[in-house]
């Protein structure tokens, strides 16, 4: 069946980047129960009369599973979930990857350019800026994952969503890799599968306690500075936007024994001019981006940076967009490219495509 698109993402500045479900009742704590009686002796020359049947009572209603979603808002979580809207692709990923993909009614359309072959055929696709409401509302979804893109300017686009009682779980974009690990339990709590998601986040470290192990191993006097690049820049937009202090993306150059020429900037994503980054001269350049044709070649062949480091040695390289800009497990798969990238010397891959020392 057609994809159904109800509205195109009409440009958005890549990187990754409320109240709740409404108002939650604290269920009552039961009260305890008490032990009973020790039982009488019955004389045995006395016939005990039947007793009547006990009227059937009628079944407590189930207590409310109420929790907190990552940004602090109380949700009241459903029973089951059995149909999914996420409105962030990096949820989506957690989702697909956990098995969930079937239940996914509704996602983003970034999701939608990276993940639709792995989603239902006829999964309906949403501007997660600008989402339509009243679809939403109809599709009456067991529950809505959100971004915190999707209130950035402080205007709750999926304000009307909860207001119709829906359960909408929001999910900021997350600064740190512990917080990322957080998200994924967070999602596994959300649909009641917290073994897949632990899953997801003991693969993580895995990985990152191995490169941890290697990382030690490099000198100081052998630790290379790195540029890390969303876009290739041009005449049209010469600015260079970098991961700086705050980010996972720092933590991930940092992890691998990297030295970061943003490190030390007064925001989480500066602006750099091209000046700027020609005058650092990083030993390695790291890309994302995902808009420039043969980007590499791009940048090796860039006037003014002839003698950067990085492009005298072609050590320039392009990170998988998805990977490495959305917040969710998969960041690690980047966390890997950025080791052997930075330190073939060091790191390697094995036949499974897991991290090893060099040989």
């Amino acid at each position: 069946m057609k994809k159904k698109t109800l509205k195109l993402l009409t440009g958005m500045m890549a990187v990754t980047m409320l109240s709740g479900c409404g108002e939650a009742a604290t269920p009552a704590e039961p009260a305890p129960v008490e032990a009973s009686a020790e039982p009488t002796e019955v004389a045995a020359d006395v016939t005990e009369a039947p007793t009547e049947a006990a009227e059937p009572t009628e079944e407590a209603p189930a207590e409310e599973t109420v929790m907190k979603d990552r940004s602090g808002n109380d949700i009241v979580l459903p029973e089951e979930v059995n149909t999914i809207i996420s409105m962030s692709p990096a949820t989506t990923r957690v989702l697909i990857d956990m098995g969930y993909a079937d239940k996914i009614v509704a996602a983003d359309v970034n999701a939608q350019a990276s993940y639709a072959d792995e989603l239902n055929d006829d999964t309906i696709y949403f501007d997660m800026m600008t989402p339509d409401q009243e679809q939403i509302v109809a599709l009456a979804p067991d529950i809505v994952f959100t971004s915190g893109m999707s209130s950035k300017d402080g205007v709750d686009a999926f304000e009307n969503v909860r207001e119709a009682g829906l359960c909408v779980a929001d999910i900021p974009s997350s600064a740190s890799i512990a917080d990322v690990e957080a998200d994924v339990l967070f999602i596994g709590q959300c649909v009641g599968d917290e073994a897949a998601a632990q899953e997801l986040v003991d693969e993580m470290e895995e990985t990152i306690a191995e490169i941890k192990e290697i990382a030690a191993t490099i000198p100081e006097d052998e630790k290379k500075t790195v540029l890390f690049e969303l876009y290739t820049p041009s005449a049209d937009f010469p600015t260079i936007y970098t991961a700086g202090p705050g980010t996972y993306i720092n933590e991930m150059m940092e992890l691998v024994g990297a030295i970061n020429i943003a490190a030390d900037a007064d925001k989480q994503w500066p602006a750099l001019t091209e000046e700027a980054a020609v005058a650092a001269d990083p030993q390695v350049i790291l890309s994302a981006d995902m808009y420039t044709p043969d980007a590499i070649n791009t940048i090796l062949g860039m006037e003014g940076w002839e003698n950067v480091t990085a492009i005298q040695n072609g050590d320039v390289y392009l990170l998988n967009a998805d990977e490495v800009n959305q917040p969710c497990h998969k960041i690690i798969e980047a966390l890997k490219d950025i080791a052997v990238f930075m330190y073939p010397e060091y790191y390697e891959y094995d036949e499974n495509e897991e991290i090893k020392p060099a040989a």
